[in-house]
């Protein structure tokens, strides 16, 4: 960690707290900060804001009073969660007080380089491949997860040497308080529209996603989806230079998907076939992880065998093994409808039997029908059932099965299964309904194929 002196005796307002806010409240108070934290939660219920206390630093919790701000704070660290149109927030700006996310308070004390990985989908599993291929047969794991994959960058950069790498995923949010972060090797997976109740726009979710490559040069590389005629436009825009990946296009410089096989420049590196998961969205992320890997200095025998024991990442078309001749799958994290058509990309329909259901927002799943159509089988649950079992029915699926939730509904899925089925949660829907969030669902699916496996064993 570099011994900085640019908080010293400063005083600074850390807004919100969650794991990034205590890692930076931590780090400032390690610095010589003076660090006041606010936070929205009731103190009694506020076991991180108890623990910052303790350590001598002074919270603020229950609301966010506008009154904090005439203390005379030097600098804002906020929670990506929390809006700039929070009236704390919006007041800040109004006293042109700067604000930054705990991921640019990582940059400035890391003595270790950045890899930054950001899109609306693949950011987490993109960022763990490339970890995963780049400390492969490495005794010294070299690579270290960060960011928004659920590791502080603040806390994990404290602990790397120079000689790593943070391998870093990046939201939206994150990059909106950035100011000098520059990553060497920058990843854009995609840009769909999301989370525009936040950013109030489409523009403004693709200006914040941008801001990944503001800080880039001529000796840093940008990699990007060839796919999306949007980033291919953008592309003109960076000084860094451009590496594309494409499963539709062929090309000279970058990944690409050749005759069914994965490709860097004219170097083939394995057969989209032996990917340890499946479905056209991962091979972009594959394609995407391979272009970091070779700029890494991997080899191609490492990359292959690093990529065909990738089982995913938990909650994302998370493969959980066979049992009794079907494959299960657990992808909890496809929370809209296009999440789970990228999943059910990946396999024959014919052979699926799908869980879905979940949280109302008030959208029909018509739009799901193309992707459903000639799956065996689909059980459904949760707030949403009835519409969704409208949508299966236009798409000709004949076994509509209810349940009352992801337990029941496995050893339903198992019973309408064969030899060389694959069973796949993927719930089009958010878990809010039923479960605290999705990976408890998920959890509940892992539980309940262990169960089948014990009860039948």
């Amino acid at each position: 960690m570099k011994d900085i002196t640019t908080y010293k005796n400063q005083k600074i307002l850390v807004l919100g707290l969650a794991k990034s806010g205590v890692s930076a409240a931590k780090l400032l108070h390690q610095l010589g900060a003076f660090v006041t934290v606010n936070d929205a939660k009731p103190f009694e219920e506020n076991s991180e804001a108890q623990e910052l206390l303790a350590l001598g630093i002074k919270v603020v919790t229950g609301s966010h009073p506008i009154e904090l701000l005439e203390e005379g704070f030097v600098k804002i660290v906020k929670n990506p969660g929390i809006p700039y149109t929070n009236p704390i927030l919006e007041k800040a700006i109004e006293k042109n007080i700067p604000i930054i996310t705990e991921v640019e308070l990582a940059y400035q004390i890391s003595e270790a380089p950045f890899i930054g990985i950001t899109g609306t989908n693949g950011k987490t599993t993109t960022t763990t491949m490339i970890a995963e291929i780049i400390n492969h047969g490495s005794e010294k794991k070299k690579a270290k997860l960060a960011g928004n994959i659920g590791f502080p960058a603040s806390t994990v950069a404290q602990n790397a040497a120079g000689e790593e790498i943070l391998v870093t995923e990046l939201s939206s949010f994150q990059l909106m308080g950035i100011q000098t972060f520059r990553p060497k090797i920058a990843v854009i997976t995609n840009i769909y529209e999301a989370h525009l109740d936040y950013h109030g726009s489409r523009a403004a979710y693709v200006e914040a996603k941008w801001r990944l490559q503001k800080n880039m040069t001529e000796e840093d590389t940008l990699v990007l989806n060839g796919n999306q005629p949007e980033l291919v436009t953008l592309s003109k825009q960076t000084k860094a230079r451009v590496l594309f990946f494409s499963t539709t296009k062929e090309l000279t410089e970058g990944a690409c998907l050749k005759s069914g096989s994965l490709y860097y420049g004219s170097e083939k590196i394995m057969d989209a076939s032996e990917l340890g998961v499946p479905g056209e969205h991962n091979v972009e992320n594959a394609l995407a992880a391979i272009i970091v890997a070779k700029l890494e200095g991997c080899q191609n025998e490492d990359i292959k065998q690093s990529l065909a024991h990738f089982s995913g990442v938990p909650h994302r078309t998370q493969y959980l093994g066979v049992y009794a001749g079907r494959k299960f799958y657990n992808d909890s994290k496809a929370t809209n409808i296009l999440a789970t058509e990228k999943a059910l990309s990946g396999f024959e329909n014919e052979k699926v039997i799908l869980l879905a259901g979940g949280l109302d927002r008030g959208n029909d799943f018509d739009a799901l029908v193309p992707f459903i159509k000639g799956i065996k089988a689909i059980i459904l649950f949760g707030e949403t059932k009835e519409k969704v079992a409208k949508a299966a029915k236009k798409a000709g699926i004949s076994t509509i099965l209810f349940t009352e939730d992801v337990t029941s509904a496995l050893p339903l899925a198992f019973a309408q299964s064969q030899n060389e089925d694959s069973i796949l949660l993927s719930p089009a829907c958010a878990s809010w309904d039923q479960y605290p969030s999705f990976e408890v669902r998920g959890e509940k699916f892992i539980e309940a194929f262990q169960k089948i496996k014990e009860v039948r064993e």
